[in-house]
């Protein structure tokens, strides 16, 4: 079903639980990663991701590299920039990630949300079109979170969110696939 994982151009053959946090270990064994590995990695250009670090989506890089957090943000604004505006993606991470530039104000950090993501997503059994079952899926990739009922909460529609989201923006790039086989 996936060719890629969600929001970068890294090919897999299918997403599986813990799939993304093998991929993050494997990317930052070495520490921090350059812009142009970013740009790689993601499809975007550099001056886009300059421009959110400049607008204050992304935090600084340290001495020119990005953390696994910093990626991880990236990824997201990435992957729901299709069907979002990116200042109510960064509303979303905000309600649970804090500000980008303090990490002591993050209920959960965004490379965190990112695997729970994945993990929600490679769940064979979720059903877009059935809202129990998403909201299901995301209770259960939220299993293990936060200290209370009402962070936990706040995870869980999040993560149907970004799932709605991001099936939307698969939805439009399909439709615009089957249109232009029409021309």
């Amino acid at each position: 079903m996936h060719s890629t994982f969600p929001g970068t151009t890294v090919e897999v053959a299918s997403l599986g639980k813990g799939s993304s946090k093998s991929l993050f270990d494997g990317i930052f064994a070495t520490g921090g990663i350059t812009l142009s590995q970013v740009s790689v990695m993601t499809g975007l250009e550099p001056y886009v991701i300059q421009n959110w670090v400049k607008r204050g989506f992304v935090s600084s890089p340290v001495k020119r590299m990005y953390s696994r957090e910093q990626f991880a943000r990236i990824v997201i604004i990435n992957m729901l920039r299709e069907s979002l505006q990116i200042e109510k993606i960064c509303g979303l991470l905000h309600v649970i990630g804090g500000n980008p530039k303090d990490p002591n104000d993050d209920l959960i950090r965004d490379d965190e949300l990112y695997h729970r993501y994945v993990d929600m997503i490679s769940d064979p059994d979720i059903n877009v079109s059935d809202d129990n079952a998403v909201k299901k899926t995301a209770e259960i990739a939220a299993e293990g979170f936060g200290e209370n009922a009402a962070d936990t909460k706040k995870l869980v529609r999040i993560l149907q969110v970004m799932l709605y989201a991001h099936a939307a923006a698969a939805y439009r790039e399909r439709s615009s696939q089957l249109l232009s086989t029409l021309q």
